[in-house]
């Protein structure tokens, strides 16, 4: 379903009935990575999956795409759905979104998922990697995107998964490079909100991937449980949906109910 904001499309799916569940991809995905949750959740839920902005079918609204301006296009579809609150699951720049959105509007946030996500902002070094990813996008995205999304699987799964990689990889291609550099320069800019989530008074969870190229699983594990967040270990990557799937699935459908 498509409905407008500020003069661009933003696309949304709408599945099942009963309390609210919204789901936030990650970067360089769509709302389609939760085409396998989706069904489960929506046996006993109301399913809300965004495409975020620059992604998917939804527009662009700049060259900068910020956690907080995602977040108030999340905001504007559950009003739009006259959805009072729901429980938010964020994939790694959804992850961001969600705190963004927790921050802004507490009282839309229920409880809250980090999938493969963390509220720690980019290093100086993480930063300085994402202006090179703006460059590499800019210069040939098609070849950024070829390589950024085999990364974001452990190395022992590429082979494995290789199906899903193609797939994921077709999905990403036909983002706009607009879309793709809005987001990199929204994510290298967001803040720190550790201690939101440490004082968040709902029921909070992080999935982490033992082996995840992206969050460094040995830094970030510490630094959550100083936080007092509930955490739920894989042994593999950052696609917990696609290499962990049947045990995503059973823990997300525990912490929903």
């Amino acid at each position: 379903m498509i409905v407008e904001y500020k003069d661009i499309p933003v696309f949304y799916q709408d599945q099942g009935r009963g309390k609210t569940v919204v789901l936030l991809h990650g970067f360089l995905e769509t709302s389609i990575m939760w085409k396998d949750l989706i069904p489960e959740i929506a046996k006993s839920h109301r399913v809300i999956a965004i495409d975020l902005l620059g992604h998917g079918e939804t527009g662009c609204l700049g060259y900068i795409h910020t956690m907080e301006m995602m977040a108030d296009v999340v905001k504007f579809v559950m009003e739009h759905l006259h959805i009072e609150k729901s429980v938010v699951i964020g994939h790694s720049m959804g992850g961001y979104v969600a705190l963004a959105l927790a921050e802004a509007y507490p009282h839309k946030v229920e409880k809250l998922c980090l999938m493969n996500s963390s509220p720690f902002p980019d290093s100086p070094e993480r930063q300085t990697n994402r202006d090179r990813a703006v460059e590499a996008v800019k210069y040939n995205h098609k070849n950024f995107i070829r390589m950024s999304i085999a990364n974001l699987f452990s190395p022992d799964n590429r082979e494995r998964f290789d199906e899903d990689i193609e797939f994921i990889k077709s999905v990403a291609m036909q983002l706009p490079v607009q879309g793709i550099v809005a987001a990199l320069e929204g994510m290298k800019v967001r803040k720190d909100r550790s201690e939101l989530l440490k004082n968040l008074n709902i029921p909070k969870l992080a999935i982490l991937g033992r082996k995840d190229p992206v969050l460094e699983y040995d830094s970030v594990r510490p630094q959550l449980v100083a936080l007092g967040i509930e955490i739920v270990d894989f042994p593999d990557g950052h696609m917990s949906h696609i290499e962990n799937k049947e045990e995503l699935t059973y823990k997300l459908m525990h912490f929903v109910e």
